[in-house]
């Protein structure tokens, strides 16, 4: 049975983010049980989103385990002002729940696309990747498709470069190799209605902390 993702964005009392990023890794949901439920990822804002605002991603075996289950991850946390939540399932990424490891610079973007049009997005996303990962040393980690009740299909992208430095150099092709991926992607902003994005850093890196003050 295909896993099912749950985003989270926590907005947190002032000041408060760090202590609220350390309760949310204690979580029991959050040990790891038969590989059922775990914490995929837990990301700090860096640019767009507000300082104490925190992104986790959750995994659940199911998507009835993640209705029932997903909102109540931060409820008795004093420190939380507000939770939002959205229910996810991959498409071409990710293939399971391995968690991202690596530090750097992780870019939210969202996309409301009409139906009609998603399929060719999907297919552009599909033939850019292996040449924009080999380019610019970034890896695209998901892809998830967003549950709602609207006409357009929503989805989240997740990218991770290794720079913020990296973000900006891969919008600036160099070549022909980058200006074709950049003409495979750039496409995809002429099909969906709407997109937006913010970049983050991953609290959870196993390889090493950010400790640099952003915002």
């Amino acid at each position: 049975m295909p896993l099912t993702f749950v985003h989270h964005r926590v907005t947190c009392q002032p000041r408060t983010w760090s202590n609220v990023a350390k309760r949310v890794i204690d979580l029991n949901d959050f040990m790891l049980r038969d590989n059922d439920t775990a914490l995929y990822g837990l990301w700090r804002s860096q640019i767009g989103l507000p300082r104490d605002t925190i992104t986790i991603i959750s995994v659940w075996p199911d998507l009835e385990t993640a209705k029932e289950k997903s909102d109540q991850i931060c409820i008795g946390m004093e420190m939380v002002s507000a939770v939002e939540t959205d229910i996810m399932s991959p498409t071409i990424r990710p293939k399971n729940g391995k968690r991202p490891e690596r530090q750097g610079n992780y870019a939210f973007r969202w996309f409301e696309t009409p139906l009609e049009n998603f399929g060719e997005f999907l297919q552009l996303c599909t033939d850019a990747w292996p040449d924009f990962e080999s380019s610019y040393d970034s890896q695209i980690i998901g892809l998830w498709k967003i549950e709602n009740d609207d006409e357009n299909v929503k989805t989240l992208l997740l990218t991770r470069r290794p720079s913020l430095a990296m973000w900006e150099r891969s919008k600036i092709p160099q070549g022909n190799k980058e200006a074709k991926v950049r003409q495979k992607l750039s496409r995809r902003y002429d099909l969906c209605d709407w997109t937006t994005v913010c970049t983050t850093t991953l609290i959870t890196a196993s390889d090493e902390p950010d400790n640099i003050r952003w915002s």
